[in-house]
């Protein structure tokens, strides 16, 4: 493709949000969620970036090279051997930033789905190679792994190569999400959990994880039991008390509540949608912190691209 063709070329991007370990699948199970980031890139035939941004986290997005999206994108088109032209984005952000959802990783995965579009016809970047760029950036598959391909994905490092299963959800279970007005650093709450940990709360935790992947994908039944977690919340928990306290209280009632990734905001798999609304009687009641209640459901595409006519969402 020539670079006057690729300068002409402009496409859309939409990325789901996610929320990553589910309880006990620390590192490893990650979901995607019907909350989306969308974004208009065109390619320039002069040099230069030309961003605008609008929704979550606007004010705070930089406007130059800094940007994750476009560092992905750059990261992305010297990985395939091609030079980044100018750019023109345009975003539209409804993933919470700093909330537990996966932004970051669903801006990495938008830069690389990009970058993937503008090039098509030229350079064929496969869902391994994305992946692997993904991760390369993000440093954990468990977040862009559902982010790109959708669904419940089991994601694992094969001799530091990222790799993942996805898996359909059982149409019975019914997330919701309450996000709060605070955010948590993912790095401080990685911090608080110990380099080691006890042998049986190893053992809890790969059990649960197993019963967690049945629990999802046909028994939503036994999603209050598959959600134990014993190797990173209850560490993280000081940082982060309101999420605690709602997490045990929503469990107290019976839903399978968990810490959405880092936090702070909190996933419940509800075993049907009549029941996202008790647990969002549960929420208004027991903490001090508002809650946003979001009822989502399990988004099965993950991120897309297609031609964009013009350059605007």
């Amino acid at each position: 493709m020539n670079a006057a063709r690729v300068a002409e070329r402009s496409v859309a991007v939409r990325v789901p949000a996610t929320s990553a370990n589910l309880g006990p699948g620390f590192d490893t199970l990650g979901l995607a969620l019907s909350i989306y980031d969308d974004l208009v890139v065109t390619s320039l035939a002069e040099p230069g970036l030309d961003i605008q941004a609008e929704g979550e986290g606007a004010d705070e997005i930089p406007r130059d090279e800094s940007n994750l999206l476009v560092r992905a994108m750059a990261y992305a088109f010297e990985a395939v051997d091609r030079p980044m032209p100018g750019l023109r984005l345009r975003a539209r952000n409804t993933i919470p930033h700093g909330r537990g959802l996966g932004s970051s990783g669903a801006a990495v995965v938008a830069g690389i789905l990009a970058v993937k579009g503008l090039l098509e016809g030229d350079v064929e970047i496969g869902p391994d190679t994305m992946l692997r760029l993904a991760t390369e950036l993000e440093g954990h598959p468990d977040n862009v792994a559902p982010a790109l391909f959708g669904g419940l994905t089991i994601a694992w490092m094969d001799e530091a190569i990222p790799q993942h299963k996805k898996l359909l959800v059982h149409r019975g279970v019914s997330p919701v999400v309450f996000v709060p007005s605070f955010t948590m650093s993912t790095s401080v709450a990685r911090s608080l959990q110990p380099l080691q940990v006890p042998r049986e709360d190893a053992v809890f935790n790969l059990s649960r994880s197993a019963l967690l992947i049945a629990a999802l994908t046909q028994s939503p039944e036994l999603l209050l039991a598959a959600t134990e977690d014993k190797l990173h919340q209850n560490y993280r928990a000081q940082a982060m008390p309101e999420t605690d306290r709602l997490v045990r209280a929503l469990r107290e009632q019976g839903f399978a509540a968990v810490v959405s990734g880092a936090g702070p905001s909190v996933l419940v798999l509800a075993d049907g949608p009549g029941r996202r609304l008790e647990a969002a009687a549960v929420a208004e009641q027991v903490t001090d912190t508002p809650w946003e209640a979001h009822m989502l459901a399990v988004d099965v595409k993950g991120g897309t691209v297609k031609e964009h006519a013009g350059g605007s969402t």
